[in-house]
Order: structure tokens, then C-alpha cells, then sequence
């Protein structure tokens, strides 16, 4: 599923496409924002979604095998619920 099918499923509920794209954007824009002030969000029965630290590191080039330095960074992560487990198992 996309986000083409997405709107398209939520649209069955709400009425229209327009409605229905503009309720999914609206969702994944705070997702996002609030993502990006290092805030977690948490959906009961579905899961959490927060932000993670990656800690600098030295890697290897692997054509030419030499050295390099990969810098910290904050990447999204995804814990699901037991609910969303469940169903899924």
C-alpha cells in the first residue's frame, strides 16, 4: 500500500479524496513536525514513533577500502504496539 492507496481507503470513511487527502497529509505533517523537535509520538494500539541518536563512526569506503569518518546523526525509528504485533502475527 501507498500513499495513493491510503487516501483512497480513508476516503471510503470521510466522503471525498480531497478530504481524505488533505486528513492524511495533515497527519503525516505532524508526525513530521513534531519528529523534527525531538518530540515522540505515540498512537495507542499501534505504535511509537520517536527519534533516535546515531553516534559518529568510522566506516570504509568499499571501492577503495579507505577510511572514512560518518558523523553523528538523529534518524526516526518505529516501535510498534502489541496490538499492531499481534495482528501482524
Amino acid at each position: 500500500m501507498n500513499k495513493t492507496d491510503l487516501i483512497a481507503k480513508v476516503a471510503t470513511v470521510v466522503g471525498t479524496q480531497k478530504q481524505a487527502k488533505e486528513a492524511v497529509e495533515c497527519m503525516l505533517d505532524a508526525i513530521t513536525e513534531a519528529l523534527a523537535d525531538k518530540d515522540t509520538v505515540q498512537i495507542a494500539g499501534f505504535g511509537s514513533f520517536k527519534v533516535s541518536e546515531r553516534k559518529a563512526r568510522t566506516g570504509r569506503n568499499p571501492q577503495s577500502g579507505a577510511s572514512i569518518d560518518i558523523p553523528a546523526r538523529n534518524v526516526p525509528k518505529f516501535i510498534p504496539g502489541k496490538a499492531l504485533k499481534d495482528a501482524v502475527s
